[in-house]
């Protein structure tokens, strides 16, 4: 429910210009996870990048004691035995070997280390108008079409036209309107445009054309609160 609630207040501010710190554009590249996150998506990574929340398995082939299990924290750091901190997120699994390996260095002797990543923290979000509405993991190249398909679909009801929701750290929040309908005729795939990590992918269930039709459909429906309390309908 709070889930909801939240989204709730970004799509409507959004979509409606109640807020002035959030940026709505449309889509024109397709993309998919990776380093460089851009306005509508992030450039094709041929390897995956390490995300705050992924387990990993650090293994010392010739220091056995020094193996160890971690999760990355939100901050995109790891604690390693005699070094201290190391930034994992934004890396690739290859690239934090490396890095691990050479700040090891200087205390071990020839220092044989793998880094493996054992699950996956990255998440998406796909609610509104699908079968199964709910978060699904994100361990690589994920599109829009490709998430509400792991949501079982739209539902009848659904409109054409879905919006994600991404939150970019340092940065305004996007809300980015797709067009389904077009990438379902083929008219235009560069609608399908890639996820990052956290993205939130909303089907509405008709035109949004009244916002206080819209908060009473959506918003009054499924928030067990007052919500007129948080924000204003009129």
């Amino acid at each position: 429910m709070i889930h909801r609630f939240i989204l709730s207040l970004i799509i409507v501010a959004s979509v409606f210009g109640c807020s002035p710190s959030v940026v709505v554009e449309r889509p024109t590249l397709v993309g998919a996870p990776g380093t460089d996150v851009g306005i509508v998506g992030p450039a094709l990574s041929a390897e995956y990048i390490i995300q705050p929340g992924d387990r990993l398995d650090i293994k010392f082939f010739y220091n056995s004691e020094m193996s160890d299990f971690m999760t990355v924290r939100p901050d995109g750091r790891i604690s390693l035995q005699l070094v201290g901190e190391v930034m994992a997120a934004g890396r690739t699994p290859q690239a934090l070997t490396d890095l691990i390996t050479q700040v090891y260095d200087k205390e071990l002797k020839n220092p044989e280390i793998t880094v493996i990543v054992r699950s996956f923290g990255a998440r998406i979000y796909v609610d509104g108008e699908v079968e199964k509405p709910g978060e699904f993991e994100l361990s690589g190249p994920l599109t829009v079409m490709q998430a509400i398909s792991r949501a079982q679909g739209t539902t009848e009801k659904a409109w054409q036209e879905v919006l994600v929701i991404r939150r970019i750290r340092g940065k305004e929040p996007l809300v980015i309107p797709v067009d389904i309908s077009a990438v379902l005729t083929g008219e235009d795939f560069s609608q399908d445009i890639g996820l990052v990590p956290f993205d939130i992918v909303y089907v509405p269930r008709s035109p949004i054309a009244n916002v206080n039709l819209w908060v009473d459909q959506y918003i009054r429906r499924n928030i067990p609160i007052g919500f007129n309390l948080f924000f204003p309908v009129n």
